[in-house]
Protein backbone atom coordinates (compact mmCIF):
# COMPACT_ATOMS: atom_id res chain seq x y z
CA UNK A 1 0.00 0.00 0.00
CA UNK A 2 1.69 3.38 -1.01
CA UNK A 3 1.20 6.39 1.86
CA UNK A 4 -1.42 8.46 1.99
CA UNK A 5 -0.49 11.92 1.22
CA UNK A 6 -1.62 14.60 3.75
CA UNK A 7 -1.03 18.18 3.74
CA UNK A 8 -2.16 21.35 5.66
CA UNK A 9 -1.90 25.14 5.51
CA UNK A 10 -1.68 27.18 8.51
CA UNK A 11 -4.92 26.85 9.62
CA UNK A 12 -5.54 23.31 9.61
CA UNK A 13 -1.98 22.18 11.48
CA UNK A 14 -4.06 20.73 14.37
CA UNK A 15 -6.36 18.79 12.51
CA UNK A 16 -3.94 17.79 10.22
CA UNK A 17 -1.65 16.03 13.19
CA UNK A 18 -4.63 14.52 14.69
CA UNK A 19 -5.59 12.69 11.47
CA UNK A 20 -1.65 11.98 10.59
CA UNK A 21 -1.42 10.45 13.99
CA UNK A 22 -5.41 8.52 13.55
CA UNK A 23 -3.72 6.68 10.72
CA UNK A 24 -0.74 5.42 11.85
CA UNK A 25 -2.78 4.10 14.50
CA UNK A 26 -4.74 2.04 12.21
CA UNK A 27 -0.81 1.08 10.35
CA UNK A 28 -1.90 2.95 7.27
CA UNK A 29 1.63 4.71 5.72
CA UNK A 30 1.42 8.75 5.53
CA UNK A 31 3.56 11.01 3.74
CA UNK A 32 3.07 14.76 5.42
CA UNK A 33 3.53 18.10 3.13
CA UNK A 34 3.80 20.22 5.91
CA UNK A 35 5.94 22.76 4.61
CA UNK A 36 8.72 21.88 7.00
CA UNK A 37 9.26 18.31 5.44
CA UNK A 38 9.18 19.26 2.01
CA UNK A 39 10.83 23.65 1.94
CA UNK A 40 6.83 24.43 0.22
CA UNK A 41 5.91 27.90 1.39
CA UNK A 42 2.59 27.51 3.91
CA UNK A 43 0.38 28.92 1.59
CA UNK A 44 -2.32 26.12 0.44
CA UNK A 45 -1.98 26.47 -3.43
CA UNK A 46 1.10 24.98 -2.95
CA UNK A 47 0.55 22.10 -0.54
CA UNK A 48 -2.58 21.29 -2.39
CA UNK A 49 -0.72 21.11 -5.46
CA UNK A 50 1.94 19.37 -4.41
CA UNK A 51 0.37 16.47 -3.05
CA UNK A 52 -2.43 16.74 -6.17
CA UNK A 53 1.18 16.46 -8.49
CA UNK A 54 2.66 13.63 -5.85
CA UNK A 55 -0.61 11.59 -7.09
CA UNK A 56 -0.48 11.97 -10.25
CA UNK A 57 3.18 11.01 -10.42
CA UNK A 58 1.78 7.15 -8.69
CA UNK A 59 3.25 8.26 -5.50
CA UNK A 60 0.36 8.14 -3.82
CA UNK A 61 -3.12 6.71 -4.42
CA UNK A 62 -5.01 8.54 -2.28
CA UNK A 63 -4.42 12.46 0.05
CA UNK A 64 -6.14 14.32 2.27
CA UNK A 65 -5.79 18.20 2.23
CA UNK A 66 -6.83 20.61 5.08
CA UNK A 67 -7.41 24.04 5.05
CA UNK A 68 -9.63 26.81 7.16
CA UNK A 69 -12.86 25.49 5.01
CA UNK A 70 -11.65 22.96 2.36
CA UNK A 71 -12.48 24.78 -0.44
CA UNK A 72 -9.25 26.30 -1.52
CA UNK A 73 -6.96 23.43 -1.04
CA UNK A 74 -10.24 21.64 -3.49
CA UNK A 75 -9.90 24.44 -5.82
CA UNK A 76 -6.34 23.98 -6.46
CA UNK A 77 -6.02 20.42 -6.63
CA UNK A 78 -8.32 20.00 -9.12
CA UNK A 79 -6.95 22.58 -11.24
CA UNK A 80 -3.92 19.23 -12.09
CA UNK A 81 -5.21 16.94 -14.68
CA UNK A 82 -6.90 13.72 -13.97
CA UNK A 83 -7.08 14.82 -10.17
CA UNK A 84 -10.62 14.91 -8.99
CA UNK A 85 -10.74 16.23 -4.92
CA UNK A 86 -14.14 16.19 -3.15
CA UNK A 87 -14.61 18.64 -0.28
CA UNK A 88 -16.29 16.99 2.21
CA UNK A 89 -17.72 17.42 5.85
CA UNK A 90 -20.25 14.02 6.36
CA UNK A 91 -19.27 10.79 6.23
CA UNK A 92 -22.19 10.20 3.37
CA UNK A 93 -20.08 12.75 1.13
CA UNK A 94 -16.49 10.83 1.73
CA UNK A 95 -18.14 7.51 0.29
CA UNK A 96 -19.84 9.02 -2.72
CA UNK A 97 -16.49 10.81 -3.08
CA UNK A 98 -15.14 7.24 -3.93
CA UNK A 99 -17.95 5.12 -5.02
CA UNK A 100 -19.19 7.78 -7.35
CA UNK A 101 -16.38 10.20 -8.83
CA UNK A 102 -13.36 8.30 -8.00
CA UNK A 103 -11.77 10.85 -6.11
CA UNK A 104 -8.49 10.26 -5.05
CA UNK A 105 -8.19 13.46 -2.80
CA UNK A 106 -10.84 14.76 -0.34
CA UNK A 107 -10.96 18.23 1.22
CA UNK A 108 -11.70 18.83 5.06
CA UNK A 109 -12.32 22.37 6.23
CA UNK A 110 -10.68 22.46 10.66
CA UNK A 111 -12.94 25.51 10.88
CA UNK A 112 -15.70 23.53 9.53
CA UNK A 113 -15.45 19.90 11.44
CA UNK A 114 -13.60 18.71 14.38
CA UNK A 115 -11.21 15.59 14.93
CA UNK A 116 -13.94 13.10 15.71
CA UNK A 117 -15.99 14.05 12.50
CA UNK A 118 -12.94 14.41 10.93
CA UNK A 119 -11.60 10.57 11.54
CA UNK A 120 -15.06 9.46 10.66
CA UNK A 121 -14.73 10.83 7.35
CA UNK A 122 -11.44 9.73 6.50
CA UNK A 123 -12.01 6.26 7.74
CA UNK A 124 -15.39 5.96 5.54
CA UNK A 125 -13.56 7.53 2.47
CA UNK A 126 -10.79 5.13 3.00
CA UNK A 127 -12.95 1.75 3.19
CA UNK A 128 -14.83 3.17 -0.07
CA UNK A 129 -13.68 2.18 -3.43
CA UNK A 130 -15.05 3.23 -6.67
CA UNK A 131 -18.12 1.14 -7.99
CA UNK A 132 -18.26 2.14 -11.69
CA UNK A 133 -21.63 0.61 -12.93
CA UNK A 134 -23.03 3.89 -13.80
CA UNK A 135 -20.77 6.60 -12.78
CA UNK A 136 -18.07 5.15 -15.08
CA UNK A 137 -19.06 7.20 -17.78
CA UNK A 138 -19.18 10.11 -16.02
CA UNK A 139 -16.03 10.12 -14.71
CA UNK A 140 -14.55 9.10 -18.21
CA UNK A 141 -16.79 12.60 -19.42
CA UNK A 142 -14.52 14.33 -16.89
CA UNK A 143 -11.21 12.93 -18.18
CA UNK A 144 -12.47 13.96 -21.69
CA UNK A 145 -13.04 17.35 -21.11
CA UNK A 146 -9.15 17.67 -19.12
CA UNK A 147 -8.25 16.68 -22.57
CA UNK A 148 -10.31 19.37 -24.20
CA UNK A 149 -9.20 21.80 -22.36
CA UNK A 150 -5.47 20.48 -22.55
CA UNK A 151 -5.83 21.08 -26.01
CA UNK A 152 -6.40 24.76 -26.20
Amino acid sequence: MLPIAIGADDAAIELKNVLVAYLQQHDIPVTDYAPENNGLPASYPDIAFAVAQAIKEGKHQRGILLCGTGIGMSIVANKVPGIRAAQCHDTYSAQRARKSNDAQIITLGARVIGPELAKSIVEAWLASEFEGGGSAPKVAKIGYYEQVIGQR
